[in-house]
């Protein structure tokens, strides 16, 4: 579905990934680590289209990133979930309507996404919430608010980047059950992390793997983790 052939990327002319190749298929789950500054967001953006590669191949369900327009890659991005480090959210908007904002924008708001939803607010853990504003939210709510507006859309990937980074380790045990979830519903997920703990709890529950960004380069992680 998503696939990065030799790719690397530069900013400010200095290289910042070099010769990175990897495959996103359905079912898969993948950590990515690697220290502050390493390229694990950049990797996460060239992945969803938001970054052109300065070499190399980015496919995305089959098409190459660098023939698509604008209007290809929207459309496209309809099929990945992102979950964001920072999760912003329309302060004036209730979470429910924050949450539906993919459907808004794609204009399939409507009486037939109610029920989804719904659904989607109860599967999260936040239909009580629902009319809560983003400013009187937990950051366990927020972050759980964010994987739903990640996923409404019924997307074929999701990419999060380091969702449990503000949450305590009872939260971040929930939002890796949800994400597991998905991945048996046959989703493609990559997660950017600094948490090894987390790494290690999800590998109890699904057959992961871990890749580390060291010296600009993706490698395998060893057995340590």
């Amino acid at each position: 579905m998503i696939e990065l052939e030799n790719v690397a990327h530069s900013y400010g002319g200095g290289e910042l990934l070099s010769d990175v190749s990897l495959k996103l298929v359905p079912g898969s789950f993948h950590f990515l680590t690697g220290p502050s500054g390493a390229g694990k967001t950049t990797l996460l953006k060239l992945c969803y289209g938001e970054l052109l590669p300065t070499s190399g191949r980015v496919g995305l369900f089959g098409r190459d990133l660098r023939g698509m327009s604008r209007d290809d890659i929207a459309r496209t991005r309809q099929r990945i979930g992102v979950v964001h480090q920072d999760c912003a959210f329309l302060d004036h908007l209730p979470l429910d309507e924050n949450v539906a904002l993919p459907l808004t924008v794609s204009g399939r708001a409507g009486l037939s996404e109610e029920g989804n939803l719904r659904e989607l607010l109860a599967w999260v853990g936040l239909t009580a919430r629902a009319n809560a504003l983003p400013p009187e939210l937990s950051g366990g709510e927020r972050q759980r608010a964010a994987l739903a507006r990640a996923v409404i859309m019924a997307p074929d990937v999701i990419l999060a980047d380091e969702p449990t980074g503000n949450v305590d380790w009872e939260m971040s045990q929930r939002l890796l059950t949800l994400l597991v979830e998905l991945n048996k519903m046959g989703k493609a997920v990559l997660i950017a992390t600094h948490d090894l703990a987390l790494i290690r709890a999800a590998k109890a529950q699904v057959a992961a793997r871990v890749l580390r960004i060291k010296d600009r380069r993706l490698h395998l992680a060893g057995a340590e983790l």
